[in-house]
Formats: structure tokens, C-alpha cells, sequence
């Protein structure tokens, strides 16, 4: 997993979400670029899918809460194999552009 947020909230966010894995810290955004995945557009960002996200979650009970990091930062999803071969490269339209667990666990060899 990687992410451009700082030190300090990269260590938040791996203990609320209890990675089992490394979080890298990418504060140059290199690899985000190497991946295509540039700055999103007010659109991306407000548009009605990603309302539509936020309301089934609220419906679902999740808290809305705040962000402290750039909100324009596109993310995405990149699976890449211990050979080195991509076999996921997911750049989001948005906020509410994710993939399943489902699909990214299909795609993941068994072990």
C-alpha cells in the first residue's frame, strides 16, 4: 500500500485500518505519477457518484469524517505480483471509483 499523506497520518491510518502489510510513504507523489494517477477535477471529486457513495454510507451507519490530506490526489489500485508483473492498474475517476475486495481478490494467485 502506498500513500503521499505524511508520516504521522500514515501511522493513524495503519493502525485504525490494521494493515497487515508495509505502508509506503510516497511524499513525492512519483510513484502516483508513474501510474497516472494526477491531480482529479472539482467533478471528480463532487460529483454525484461520490455523493451517492457518501449517502449509502451514512445509511450503512459509517461516520463522515473530514480529510486532512489533498483531496484532488487521484487514487487508485495497482496489483503487482512478487515477480514484479502488474496484473491490476485501476486509476480512479473519484472518490467512489474502487474496484470489489471481490475483483481484487480474484486476481490475487492463490497461495
Amino acid at each position: 500500500m502506498v500513500t503521499f499523506e505524511d508520516d504521522f497520518f500514515a501511522r493513524g491510518y495503519a493502525a485504525e485500518a490494521s494493515l497487515i502489510w508495509p505502508l509506503l510513504v510516497d511524499d513525492t507523489r512519483e510513484t502516483y505519477r508513474k501510474y497516472g494517477m494526477l491531480s482529479a477535477s472539482f467533478w471528480d471529486i463532487w460529483g454525484p457518484k461520490t455523493w451517492w457513495a457518501y449517502l449509502k454510507g451514512v445509511l450503512k451507519g459509517e461516520r463522515l469524517r473530514k480529510s486532512e490530506g489533498d483531496i484532488y490526489q487521484r487514487g487508485g489500485d495497482v496489483l503487482i505480483d512478487p515477480d514484479g508483473i502488474v496484473s491490476l492498474h485501476h486509476v480512479g475517476a473519484g472518490p467512489a471509483d474502487r474496484p470489489t475486495v471481490e475483483s481484487l481478490l480474484l486476481r490475487v494467485p492463490p497461495a
